[in-house]
């Protein structure tokens, strides 16, 4: 069974998709732009700017569900131009900075509302995972 997750603290779906679903244990956070939830607008700035707005709505959709950075296990990065790699990097390693998450990262034609980059997500509940194994004896 699926459940949508959504949050006032994350900016609203653009269009026909919900913010998340979680299906068990498991987190499918939509791609997340650099939009200010409170005005609905990009945020000023570069490509380092963005993508610490992009990180305030993820955080704001995993606590929404119940999960941390730390339950993250693959991110899909895509640029506007892949000149961005680098300062997306240096946010992205604040907050991943140990058992990263798999990731994939490539440039984009275009961005939605000219974005600079966008990020989806993919988390489990470690701690259902782990009480699952442990019941089962493993």
């Amino acid at each position: 069974m699926k459940k949508v997750i959504n949050t006032p603290k994350a900016p609203a779906a653009i269009g026909p998709y919900s913010q998340a679903i979680l299906v068990g244990n498991t987190l499918y956070i939509s791609g997340q732009v650099p939009i200010d939830p409170a005005t609905g607008k990009l945020v000023e700035g570069g490509i380092t700017e963005q993508t610490e707005q992009v990180f305030k709505n993820i955080k704001a959709i995993l606590d929404e569900a119940g999960f941390t950075f730390d339950d993250v296990v693959k991110s899909t990065c895509l640029l506007a131009d892949m000149e961005y790699f680098k300062p997306m990097n240096e946010v992205y390693a604040k907050y991943y900075s140990k058992d990263c998450p798999a990731r994939a990262a490539f440039a984009v034609k275009g961005l939605p509302m000219g974005a600079l980059v966008e990020i989806e997500t993919i988390a489990i509940n470690h701690t259902y995972v782990y009480n699952k194994l442990d019941k089962l004896g493993n």
